[in-house]
């Protein structure tokens, strides 16, 4: 299983910065977890404490409006991650995730990647150049869909 696991996490967009024997050195800090369909992995306001990153299935990120209705913000699938705040800030969750089908996810507590900054400091520095490329992104992301909303002035 440990080649396995090493093997799917080479696609996870966070661990692009990491070598191969990098990769099995952090999923000794890990393990996997499988998601029922309809099953939440985490909801909005709760405490976060761990990240995800999908190994096979489909997650839905979704936040609620002011009817309670759900809205599907992103669908995530093979290779995503989610959750990945929750290693850098104390805060809640900032929306909900549910598997959309059967979901295999393998998880990062905060105090695993705490032990792998103590002692692989130059791992733990790539995994957060990782994590900042990827909130990058996601913040230009939103940036641009949200001028779409904006009135244009002049």
């Amino acid at each position: 299983m440990a080649d396995h696991l090493a093997q799917h996490l080479t696609s996870v967009a966070i661990f692009t910065y990491l070598s191969e024997s990098e990769i099995q050195i952090i999923e000794k800090y890990m393990f996997f977890n499988t998601i029922k369909p309809g099953e939440f992995v985490f909801k909005e306001g709760e405490k976060g404490d761990y990240v995800c990153f999908v190994i096979h299935g489909m997650l839905e990120v979704i936040k609620f409006n002011q009817n309670d209705q759900p809205v599907v913000l992103a669908k995530l699938s093979k290779g995503a991650s989610i959750g990945e705040m929750a290693l850098i800030d104390r805060l809640t969750r900032s929306a909900s995730v549910r598997a959309a089908s059967a979901t295999g996810v393998v998880v990062m507590t905060r105090k695993g990647f705490e032990m792998i900054l103590r002692l692989h400091p130059e791992i733990g520095i790539s995994i957060l150049k990782g994590i900042a490329s990827l909130l990058s992104i996601n913040l230009r992301k939103t940036s641009e869909r949200l001028t779409e909303y904006m009135p244009t002035l002049g």
